[in-house]
């Protein structure tokens, strides 16, 4: 779920120096931390960053250069920067036109607003001068007789290091999460359910994962009054649980079209699960719905049992079908089928473990409580139960597992 913080004081408490700027460099806030140096509100507030904390003039370097270079470039980049080791100096308390030597680590962390520009700029600082003046410093000095910065630069250049390699992992898990999403909203495609405005689907990866996962639904049309409606759950998460979940959901998907019986369709795809790997101990649970004869027929490798709820807040498990995960069977065994009837106004649902399983507690009492959840709401149109339901079972900000929902209003 979302904390709800207060930033403003999550940044008055911390023991680390921050301040705001706007995009023309004017501070906007700073953290009591940041205060501790001398300057007064009053002195920052407001002001232009340069004229605020202007360079100390009997020091000839570039810093004042360096650092507002660094800032217009984040400005038109979009950018974090980072400078590991810069000195700049800080008027002296009570004491004008005087500055005190300060060494400091700098990260500049923009945040953009809605039209993608950046609005405001982060300056996190951590005052390293004690380090540059340390023994430690001062012995690799004598050693190294060059000037102090090279020397503390040259301290500081695995952390330099690390910083850059941080930043090139960040764009790297950005890359790699996009091309996850787009793989997993392409196999997830289900063009006939554009035709069932009685159907809702949900997707929801696991928390930490890379927002994809081995859950799946799937809808399929039987002309002229059947279809035919799969969900499945291939074991682990990531890339390649998503791509076996493809590879097993296109399968099941053309066998239904050529055996309308969930039981055949569910013994071939355990054949092909058997030359996939990562398949293995997949699970995945076909029905079958009649419109004219209004029949669910049922057949279950290895999954949680679809709901059946009716009207009067009634509820069957379609469990009566139920054999063990696809490929685990050393021979070939023909999966079993049933078959239940329904009224026009009941709610059907299949859905994945991740959505009824909890740790250290009994599958029973995740069945009572998505049962108990569908009853509460159950008069609500397919999209609004849904979400109902994963609200009321608190997933709706995503859990430990991967979750596949589907509901039907039959």
């Amino acid at each position: 779920m979302t904390a709800d913080i207060d930033f403003t004081a999550f940044f008055d408490a911390t023991p680390s120096p921050y301040l705001v700027l706007d995009a023309d460099l004017v501070i906007r806030y700073v953290n009591p931390a940041c205060l501790r140096a001398g300057r007064t509100k009053d002195e920052l507030i407001g002001k232009y960053f340069f004229d605020a904390l202007p360079e100390n003039p009997g020091i000839r370097d570039d810093a004042e250069r360096d650092l507002k270079a660094a800032l217009h470039r984040l400005v038109h980049t979009g950018k974090p920067e980072s400078a590991v080791l810069q000195r700049y100096d800080v008027p002296a308390p009570d004491q004008q036109d005087k500055f005190e030597e300060r060494w400091w680590s700098v990260i500049h962390t923009p945040l953009c607003g809605p039209d993608g520009t950046v609005k405001w700029i982060i300056q996190q600082v951590t005052d390293v001068t004690a380090f540059v003046h340390s023994p430690q410093a001062h012995q690799l000095s004598k050693e190294t007789p060059e000037r102090t910065e090279s020397m503390a630069a040259e301290l500081y250049a695995r952390a330099r290091e690390l910083h850059r390699l941080n930043q090139e992992l960040r764009q790297a898990h950005a890359r790699e999460q996009q091309v996850a999403i787009t793989l997993q909203e392409a196999m997830l495609s289900v063009p006939d359910l554009d035709r069932h405005t009685n159907i809702a689907v949900r997707y929801l990866p696991a928390a930490a994962s890379l927002n994809v996962c081995g859950d799946w639904y799937d809808i399929v049309d039987l002309p002229p009054d059947r279809y035919a409606v799969a969900v499945g759950d291939v074991v682990g998460h990531g890339l390649h649980a998503a791509a076996v979940m493809g590879m097993l959901r296109s399968a099941l998907s053309a066998v239904i079209r050529a055996i309308p019986s969930p039981a055949q369709a569910l013994e071939v795809l355990g054949l092909y699960a058997r030359s996939v790997d990562g398949a293995m101990a997949a699970t995945a649970v076909k029905v079958l719905i009649d419109t004219r004869s209004k029949l669910i027929v049922y057949s279950n490798a290895g999954h949680p049992p679809p709901i059946l709820l009716h009207t009067d807040g009634t509820y069957d498990l379609l469990d009566q079908a139920t054999d063990p995960p696809l490929g685990t069977r050393e021979h070939h065994v023909p999966r079993p089928q049933a078959g239940i009837p329904y009224t026009p106004g009941d709610i059907l649902v299949l859905y994945t473990d991740g959505l009824i399983e909890r740790r250290d507690e009994d599958i029973d009492t995740g069945l009572a409580r998505l049962t108990t959840a569908l009853a509460q709401d159950q008069t609500l149109p397919p999209d609004l139960l849904a979400d109902a339901l994963l609200t009321r079972l608190n997933v709706a900000e995503g859990v430990f597992d991967d979750i596949a929902l589907v509901i039907i209003r039959l």
